[in-house]
């Protein structure tokens, strides 16, 4: 797969920059024609400062998983897509080719349909640092929902605050998670934060 700018010196980057200022719709479009569409777009760039209102790839249609990891099967099936390293360095590391991680993403996407996920539903996503957010946010997306990460440090108040101005219909976690050496009890939590909470 070649890209129209691959920027390997100085030189190259004025010019792909330049191009980029002065000619943003056809830059922007070259990038984009690497890209795997449903349906091209009918205008790259539609803009006005007055209002303002700027509009990019107008009448396009993409799913966003299918480029990051449909269009890399056929060349790059069996190489990495993901090399996890974790937390305790005495257990082993993961590594994820793109035909697995392809299958799994596809897979959960099944497990969130069938739980009630549809497109344009919110999906909060606490979770610990695993290979698991990757594939659950891939999910939300294959299947137009919209992910919302939540950082495992937060309070069950903190969560509480985020589910509700989020409007999250659904909720992704796991027993826990680790950082360093501390253990982070992400279910637990979630129950307290869910204490009240009428939307989920």
């Amino acid at each position: 797969m070649s890209y129209p700018y691959q920027i390997k010196d100085l030189a190259a980057y004025h010019a792909a920059y330049k191009k980029s200022i002065e000619e943003p719709a056809a830059f922007w479009s070259e990038i984009a024609a690497t890209f795997t569409w449903k349906k091209k777009w009918d205008t790259a760039l539609d803009w006005n400062f007055k209002d303002p209102k700027i509009e990019w790839f107008k009448g396009g249609k993409l799913n966003i998983t299918e480029n990051c990891l449909d269009r890399h099967l056929e060349e790059r099936g069996d190489t990495p897509a993901i090399i996890w390293e974790p937390n305790d360095p005495e257990e082993h590391h993961r590594i994820i080719t793109y035909k697995q991680l392809h299958n799994k993403v596809c897979q959960f996407s099944q497990v969130l349909y069938n739980n009630g996920v549809k497109k344009g539903d919110r999906v909060c996503l606490y979770m610990g640092m695993i290979p698991e957010l990757a594939i659950a946010v891939l999910a939300c997306a294959r299947i137009g929902a919209i992910h919302s990460v939540i950082f495992g440090g937060f309070s069950a108040q903190s969560i509480a605050d985020r589910l509700e101005d989020a409007k999250a219909e659904f909720i992704v976690t796991c027993d826990g998670a680790y950082r360093g050496a501390k253990d982070i009890p992400l279910k637990s939590v979630i129950d307290d934060a869910l204490i009240g909470n009428k939307t989920i």
